[in-house]
């Protein structure tokens, strides 16, 4: 049976990709996401994504068999690349200009066959329409911590939810992984979904 391997840190994603029916084994690339500062956010994503994949796959850990699967999430506002904020007061910042407004949650994913060395990458874009929060709900929200762990400052599928007031586009991308871009990315290496189910959906 093919290995997934996911080269990310983010609970998220696994739980996204579990829920789905696969159990990947986690390697966490260390790949340092400050060098390529400059790039436009979607292309940053997508570059971002293929380091992480391509780090974690030179690995001599990574089974022979095995799939590796490299994501990163940039929000992009103004056209400005937004990933996790530095710390709660750029989180303020953040919120107070992203409310009332929509932004693009673009996710770079990079999927690699380490026997063959095949590479099949691709962006996934969805439009994020924030509420018109106030001021003591954005403190309270930063407050909780949940927003310096995520690219953009929020979530759609945790406390983050209620501020977010609808989205254009897949719903799994806003939470780190395109389930359907995933899917297309194997089927062009010659891979199929429904192999990496383990016992069947969950």
């Amino acid at each position: 049976m093919t290995t997934l391997v996911l080269a990310s840190a983010s609970p998220a994603r696994l739980a996204t990709l579990r829920s789905a029916g696969v159990d990947p084994l986690v390697i966490v690339s260390g790949v340092d996401e400050s060098q390529l500062d400059g790039l436009p956010p979607a292309e940053l994503a997508l570059q971002l994504a293929e380091l992480k994949c391509a780090a974690v796959a030179a690995r001599d850990d990574v089974p022979a068999d095995a799939l590796v699967l490299g994501c990163d999430s940039v929000l992009e506002l103004d056209g400005a690349a937004l990933g996790k904020p530095v710390d709660a007061a750029d989180a303020v910042r953040r919120w107070q200009t992203m409310r009332g407004r929509s932004a693009a949650l673009h996710t770079g994913h990079s999927l690699r066959v380490v026997a063959s060395g095949r590479v099949a990458a691709a962006t996934a874009s969805t439009t994020v329409h924030f509420a018109d929060v106030t001021d003591d709900e954005i403190l309270a929200y930063v407050a909780t911590g949940e927003p310096l762990h995520v690219a953009g400052a929020f979530t759609v599928d945790g406390l983050g939810g209620a501020f977010v007031t609808g989205i254009e586009g897949d719903f799994h991308n806003v939470v780190g992984v395109s389930l359907p871009l995933v899917r297309s990315l194997l089927a062009e290496l010659g891979q199929s979904w429904t192999e990496l189910w383990r016992s069947g959906p969950a």
